[in-house]
């Protein structure tokens, strides 16, 4: 009945974290994963967390199913956070908010219901952009597309070039794009950027798709929902996929969410209803305690500002790291490659190193990254940085750029 299923390659990133857990070596270091450690390398348990599973650990009671759009508390603390508690949109009724199995599934959801009301459109995605992007649309049943991003040269954003491939779309394209800590480049647009991209897409009658997976990791939580709140605020209809998994450490809880901004309350009901019929094929209903915590927290103003303050410390310890390797890096690589370690922001960073160079960082020196060259920086820390940026030297010393 099986013998004509082949065999799956593996995802290449859980496939080298997969190999490094094989890894006999103690000196080596895991820079390919997406996930915040701290200073001592471990994976954070942040305090507000903490003791909002507390309080809910100390009322134990039934476990009902939820409803099919998710935990009411939590899809209203999701929208304030992402559009602010000031926002129009929000207190208009416009935004239709269904909680998702992490960041991931609220793409899934989100490409489900794209396939059932524009079936003849075509997904764009940057170039690069996260792998699991072009699997998620393509699985849905798009035709996915790219559209320039990175500028390989200068270690920065190709923006007009971006800017005219976007502005060529038929009408109705769904364009995918990353509110902040662009995936793997860690190259994002500035605020004006945002603007004249979001008036194109307003033009040509484009569909955005926001991921944003890492608010507050970049420069701020209010500054990096720019984009989402400017397209509501203009009312242009789009959808936002959100994930607490860095920004609470609640990787394992899978809490995310999915969001669209409708032209009118009414149409925001109807997609609602059409959102929970996608949850409902895919998986009936999502899990509850992730959920509370992630509610408790956003709805508890202390436990708010200590989140918030912890946030802001984990953003500023990546920050200090792209400083530090960057410091120890200078003399030793090419400027081209240094200036992006301080240039790019959030949790990752185009190193530039070429696929060859990041195998012998792996082999000889027990360093992994994927092979594209991104380097989760927020796996750096005060013992291991110093022997990265010395790996990261000799292979180049030893193989050119």
């Amino acid at each position: 009945m099986f013998e004509h299923i082949d065999a799956y390659p593996g995802d290449p990133i859980l496939t080298l974290n997969e190999n490094f857990a094989k890894d006999p070596r103690d000196a080596k270091v895991n820079l390919s994963i997406g996930i915040y450690y701290d200073d001592q390398g471990r994976l954070p348990v942040m305090q507000a967390v903490r003791e909002a599973e507390a309080q809910l650990l100390a009322q134990p009671g039934p476990k009902p199913y939820l409803p099919m759009a998710g935990f009411a508390q939590y899809r209203d603390a999701v929208q304030a956070l992402l559009f602010g508690d000031d926002s129009h949109a929000r207190s208009e009724g416009r935004i239709a908010t269904v909680q998702t199995l992490g960041g991931s599934g609220a793409l899934k959801v989100g490409a489900d219901f794209i396939k059932r009301y524009f079936p003849g459109t075509k997904v764009w995605v940057s170039d690069p952009t996260w792998e699991n992007h072009r699997f998620i649309f393509e699985r849905a049943g798009f035709e996915v597309g790219t559209y320039p991003y990175y500028d390989e040269a200068s270690g920065g954003l190709q923006f007009p070039a971006m800017l005219a491939a976007i502005d060529a779309l038929p009408p109705r394209s769904v364009v995918l794009l990353h509110a902040c800590c662009h995936n793997p480049t860690g190259v994002d647009l500035n605020d004006a950027q945002w603007v004249q991209l979001i008036e194109v897409m307003k033009r040509r009658e484009l569909l955005p798709f926001i991921d944003i997976a890492y608010q507050g990791f970049g420069a701020s939580i209010e500054t990096d929902a720019f984009a989402l709140r400017e397209l509501a605020r203009q009312n242009v209809p789009a959808l936002v996929a959100n994930s607490f998994s860095k920004n609470f450490s609640l990787y394992g809880e899978r809490c995310g969410a999915l969001s669209v901004i409708c032209e009118s309350p009414a149409i925001a009901a109807r997609v609602l209803g059409q959102l929970t019929s996608a949850v409902r094929a895919n998986y009936s209903n999502p899990p509850t305690h992730g959920a509370k915590i992630v509610a408790r927290v956003l709805g508890t103003p202390a436990l708010r500002q200590a989140w918030q303050e912890e946030l802001a410390s984990m953003c500023g310890r990546i920050k200090r790291m792209r400083g530090e390797i960057h410091e120890r890096l200078r003399g030793k690589v090419p400027d081209r490659l240094l200036a992006r370690y301080i240039e790019q922001r959030g949790m990752f960073t185009y190193t530039g190193l070429s696929a060859g160079q990041v195998d012998t960082l792996r082999e000889t020196h027990g360093v992994y990254l994927i092979r594209s060259g991104r380097m989760c920086v927020a796996a750096l820390n005060e013992n291991n940085v110093a022997a990265v940026a010395d790996a990261i030297a000799q292979v180049i010393a030893q193989r050119g750029t």
